[in-house]
């Protein structure tokens, strides 16, 4: 099998963050390897994990940042 398009997400090297304070269960949490982000629920560390790219990456910070997924 060939090599993902965006390269590979070592999750050996990724230090889980979430927002600050937040102490929930079910918490979104995003480690920075390398030019990757990855993404995933708290509650499922052993889940899926998210990879984007920095633009991507920078793409949906600008959105959330713009209101574009509001659900108002």
């Amino acid at each position: 099998m060939g090599a993902h398009p965006k390269g590979d997400f070592d999750l050996s090297r990724a230090v889980w963050q979430r927002a600050e304070g937040d102490s929930s269960d079910s918490a979104v949490e995003v480690a920075f390897v390398d030019d990757l982000i990855g993404m995933r629920n708290s509650a499922e560390p052993e889940g899926p994990v998210l990879v984007f790219t920095q633009a991507e990456w920078d793409a949906f910070v600008a959105g959330a940042q713009d209101g574009e997924f509001d659900l108002d």
